[in-house]
């Protein structure tokens, strides 16, 4: 029994007017593009296999633009997220190289959806793919990463973007995969991050997976370099069982995990807070096929299969999950899947009305879901504190626009600004030192970190004293752009270290 709201009751809605637990109030947003469609074959398949939904629609995307939201969702929905805490939503369109956030990403780290779990199975040999044995999990961090969306132009020609992670944003989700790994039956829990070159960033990522994983001995544990590990992933799939990732790595590596499977269009995603909870296909919202009854809907199908699973209706989950599967291995397939081998070929609506028909069957061929089986993941909502360290000034990276070429020009003129309290000890360029010592074939931009640490016979350096270097670079119209201190915790350099330090 789906049954709908035209209108969202607002915060000060009384408790005894909202919809009775008889059935379980979801949010629902039909995107853009393909979305109101596969959106509605989905609600229809929902409907006959009969979860008890009370369906709370709200505008995102294109449509809340429309209203005058420029943020791309409705003031009003954020209430609706939150006493729902459940929202289904349809693919929308995310500007490229310009204008606003992403609203997907906006949304996840509004309501700290912190993992993202997104399910990458084969169904060989109905639906064609190179890896028949794949079934992979991917379960990537969703808050932090270059997702923050902290970015500058901070040159004429150099921007920048800060990757930003947390040990207790990383601890959290390592945690969360492992419990899913161990609800579901897995035996194999994979990290990959690039901790050879970003020894900091992704370095702690992967020191903390270290730290969990050793609270699963159960569990198989293994870290593998992000480029080999994708190498892996593309040519040994089977391999595979869950992966953790940061971000970034997650993002990329799940949609080719999904089409390595057969098609991205059939990839579903969980993300999943301690509060709120957002299931929702992993493809885009495809304006080109919009209004063609073209649309594959069965990713938006298996991610509310991943919700019914979710808010307890794991029977409906499994009634439609097992449908869906008959539909797809007795050939009735859409386009982007369609083959010589297919038996039907047929659209988004269509699509729907066969897997309505074979509610209440299982596949004969591929292997019948039991959700009833699985345990509940437990989800962190705290962590014990990490320990405070011993926390020492010890330095500050100055970043400078510098329109010459010539780092020992640039020096000769920090220099005599450098003291009482510093002194100039390397300038790189991108990261690489070119002064002093540095080699004339390295090319230069106009972008430059100015390293300065204590000068010689001053053990203590101050906030103060950075702020007066600061000054006499402005006096000097030396243009400094951002600064960087320089921290050491319990006696460890808390930043990269140049040549010869």
């Amino acid at each position: 029994m789906v049954t709908f709201n035209a209108t969202v009751p607002d915060d000060t809605t009384p408790a005894s007017a909202l919809p009775t637990p008889a059935v379980t109030p979801i949010a629902v947003a039909e995107g853009d593009g393909i979305g109101p469609e596969i959106m509605q074959a989905t609600l229809r398949v929902l409907d006959a296999a009969g979860a008890k939904l009370d369906v709370q629609h709200i505008a995102v995307g294109v449509a809340a633009q429309a209203r005058g939201f420029s943020s791309g969702i409705e003031p009003s929905a954020w209430g609706a997220l939150r006493r729902t805490k459940v929202l289904l939503k349809a693919p929308v369109s995310t500007p490229q190289g310009k204008g606003l956030k992403s609203l997907n990403v906006t949304v996840r780290k509004a309501l700290g959806l912190f993992a993202n779990v997104r399910p990458c199975r084969a169904y060989a040999p109905f639906v064609r793919t190179l890896h028949p044995q794949m079934d992979v999990v991917v379960i990537r961090e969703n808050e932090e990463d270059v997702y923050a969306g902290i970015e500058h132009r901070q040159t004429d020609d150099v921007v920048q973007c800060l990757k930003l992670m947390s040990a207790t944003g990383s601890e959290r989700l390592i945690r969360y995969a492992c419990e899913y790994a161990r609800a579901n039956g897995r035996r194999k829990v994979t990290c990959m991050t690039k901790d050879n070159i970003m020894k900091m960033t992704d370095g702690m990522f992967h020191r903390v997976f270290e730290e969990v994983a050793a609270e699963y001995p159960d569990l198989e544990a293994e870290h593998l370099i992000v480029d080999i590990g994708a190498a892996r992933l593309a040519t040994r799939p089977e391999t595979f069982d869950v992966l953790v990732l940061p971000n970034l790595y997650g993002d990329i590596l799940s949609d080719v995990a999904a089409e390595l499977a057969g098609s991205i269009g059939m990839a579903s995603s969980a993300n999943i807070g301690a509060h709120v909870a957002m299931f929702e296909a992993v493809h885009g919202s495809a304006p080109d096929l919009a209004g063609k009854d073209a649309a594959n809907p069965s990713g938006l199908l298996l991610a509310a299969v991943q919700m019914l699973a979710h808010i307890g209706q794991p029977s409906v989950a499994a009634r439609v999950h097992n449908a869906w599967l008959r539909t797809i291995e007795e050939g009735v397939h859409t386009p982007d899947i369609h083959s010589p081998a297919s038996t039907m070929r047929v659209g988004t609506q269509r699509f729907a009305d066969e897997v309505i028909a074979r509610l209440g069957l299982e596949p004969t061929h591929l292997k019948p879901v039991r959700y009833t089986d699985a345990r509940a993941v437990a989800v962190s909502t705290s962590q014990a504190p990490r320990p405070t360290a011993r926390k020492e000034l010890i330095g500050v990276d100055v970043f400078v626009h510098f329109r010459e070429p010539q780092p020992s020009a640039l020096a000769t003129i920090l220099k005599p600004h450098a003291g009482p309290a510093f002194s100039l000890q390397m300038i790189t360029n991108r990261g690489v030192m070119v002064w002093p010592d540095g080699q004339p074939e390295t090319y230069c931009t106009d972008h430059w970190r100015c390293r300065f640490r204590p000068a010689p016979g001053n053990t203590a350096v101050r906030p103060q004293d950075v702020a007066a270097l600061l000054a006499r670079f402005a006096a000097a119209n030396i243009e400094f752009i951002k600064t960087e201190h320089l921290y050491t915790f319990n006696e460890v350099a808390g930043f990269s270290l140049g040549q010869g330090e």
